[in-house]
């Protein structure tokens, strides 16, 4: 992904959800991760952000991932790191047990710093699924 900055990779990320026919409400969709960034930003730090949603609507959990391989971008994060691994999370609001599982598997893998490496180094989805095969 090529992204100039933060709301164009969440655009683009939300674009991909909707060609893959994931999203209900695109424009639902996008306006929630929005809304969800200005409470408090996604960047976990380490070059990695985790923008979400919940929506009534949804019954299954869904992500996406973005992978910025040139410049990362601005995502103020707490560590000051630019952002350049995306892993846009979307699903149901009623669901929190099962969403926080979620999270703290994905944190969990992407702690391991020669994961994170081998990430930037994907070239399609079939080898960034890969890398989570395990975890």
């Amino acid at each position: 992904m090529q992204a100039d900055n933060r709301d164009d990779a969440l655009a683009r990320l939300v674009k991909l959800l909707k060609e893959k026919k994931r999203l209900q409400n695109a424009d639902q969709f996008y306006e929630a991760i929005l809304d969800r960034e200005k409470i408090v930003p996604t960047a976990i730090g380490l070059g990695v952000a985790v923008p979400h949603a919940k929506l009534h609507s949804y019954k299954d959990f869904f992500i996406a991932i973005g992978i910025q391989v040139q410049q990362g971008l601005e995502w103020n994060a707490l560590d000051g790191v630019a952002v350049q691994l995306i892993f846009m999370i979307g699903g149901p609001d009623n669901r929190q047990t099962e969403y926080l599982r979620i999270l703290s598997h994905l944190t969990m893998a992407i702690k391991n710093k020669e994961r994170r490496k081998k990430l930037l180094k994907c070239h399609c989805a079939k080898e960034v699924i890969e890398m989570f095969n395990g975890c």
